[in-house]
């Protein structure tokens, strides 16, 4: 059990990702560090993500929930990308505990790189993600809905920080949404792979719930408030706050890399 310090920063973190996730995702690169900060060295990496999927799910439960009310996207064009989350996150969970963190290392730096390039893809674009201007048929937008869904739901389960900035950027660049649409799919398809490994992480045992279920109320609350600031401000604001957000991402990964 953390002293009450810790307890109170680690749900202030929690609100401020559920915050941040609901309107471009990459809360997970805040509460994620916070639990290594929180928790007493040595945790296991399973329980870290055990822990933290929890939280997030509380986050995107919510969030997914006001997108869903919105009408933005129909909740018929959310099930296919929905299950294929599922699927791939379970197999990424289960890599997870086969790997036992020795993934980490090489996995920000890729992550990193990945960042850059959405960042300036965003800028050198300026009127990409504006207007939702789908790029293919209904049939084919549908199947690479999929495949992203899965992929990304693979690797939410394996590793999981950005997940959500991920989505949102392939969804306008490869599919043609706007930034609001985009966020309202990004956040269905994160919701799921966020359950499924949450199930499977609390099958076993890997969690610490005094501090899960305390972050979970932070990030639920961070998550509505999120949610609604972007369905009220509209995709130049989502876009302006994923800009912001995916540039803080590069400095926070490229300080852990350097051993900072």
């Amino acid at each position: 059990m953390p002293s009450l310090l810790t307890l109170t920063f680690l749900v202030l973190a929690a609100f401020l990702a559920g915050f941040v996730d609901a309107v471009v995702g990459g809360g997970g690169l805040i509460t994620i560090p916070a639990l290594m900060l929180g928790l007493p060295a040595g945790t296991a990496w399973p329980v870290i993500s055990g822990t933290n999927k929890v939280v997030a799910c509380t986050g995107t439960t919510v969030a997914a929930a006001q997108f869903l009310h919105s009408r933005i996207l129909r909740w018929q064009e959310m099930v296919g990308p929905v299950l294929a989350a599922m699927g791939g996150a379970a197999l990424g969970v289960a890599m997870a505990y086969f790997l036992s963190g020795r993934f980490d290392p090489f996995l920000r730096p890729a992550m990193v790189v990945l960042m850059v390039v959405m960042l300036a893809w965003t800028l050198l674009k300026p009127d990409a993600g504006k207007l939702h201007a789908p790029k293919f048929g209904l049939s084919h937008q549908r199947m690479l809905a999929l495949v992203i869904a899965f992929a990304l739901g693979f690797y939410d389960g394996l590793f999981g920080p950005g997940t959500g900035s991920i989505l949102i950027f392939l969804f306008v660049a490869v599919l043609g949404f706007d930034f609001l649409r985009a966020s309202a799919l990004a956040k269905s398809v994160n919701w799921a792979s966020n359950i499924a490994s949450l199930v499977l992480f609390l099958y076993h045992g890997s969690w610490v719930p005094t501090v899960a279920l305390s972050m979970a109320v932070g990030n639920g609350l961070g998550g509505y408030l999120g949610a609604r600031t972007a369905l009220k401000k509209g995709s130049g604001w989502v876009r302006y706050v994923f800009i912001v957000v995916v540039s803080a991402l590069i400095l926070r990964l490229g300080w852990q890399m350097l051993g900072k």
